[in-house]
């Protein structure tokens, strides 16, 4: 059974996992790779460009597909920090959205004090959410 994840991450680390072909959430936490399966769908959302500081943009910023490898623990980061991560093939052609756009048709939006639920880091979404989402940001 497909599952849906969505992932809340700075865009400048969302860029980076892109080029990677990675996901990893909860900084780096096991449990949250784990979580996903191949074949599961990933949408990031990303409050800020950067992690701590950087502008506000509250935006979908990439959508794609967990991969078949199993969850790894990389060791390219330095300084100790040793991050789980899961392949992931990413949507070329999906471009940022803006969640206010997509609020009215969001389940997750529509619960009272959803910001507080993104704070959680990964989440699951609903199929439909995923749909909005998809759709929004590749026209499918």
């Amino acid at each position: 059974m497909t599952r849906y994840w969505l992932a809340v991450v700075s865009r400048d680390h969302v860029r980076r996992a892109v080029e990677l072909g990675i996901a990893q959430a909860n900084h780096g936490k096991r449990a949250a790779v784990e979580r996903m399966a191949a074949g599961d769908g990933l949408v990031f959302y990303s409050p800020r460009t950067g992690m701590r500081a950087g502008a506000q943009i509250r935006a979908f910023t990439a959508l794609g597909t967990i991969g078949e490898a199993e969850p790894w623990q990389a060791d390219d980061q330095g300084g100790g920090f040793r991050p789980w991560r899961r392949s992931v093939t990413y949507h070329d052609a999906a471009q940022e959205v803006p969640i206010d756009e997509l609020r009215a048709e969001l389940e997750l939006t529509a619960v009272p004090n959803w910001g507080m639920i993104l704070r959680r880091g990964l989440i699951e979404l609903g199929e439909h959410d995923f749909a909005v989402v998809e759709r929004a940001m590749v026209g499918e």
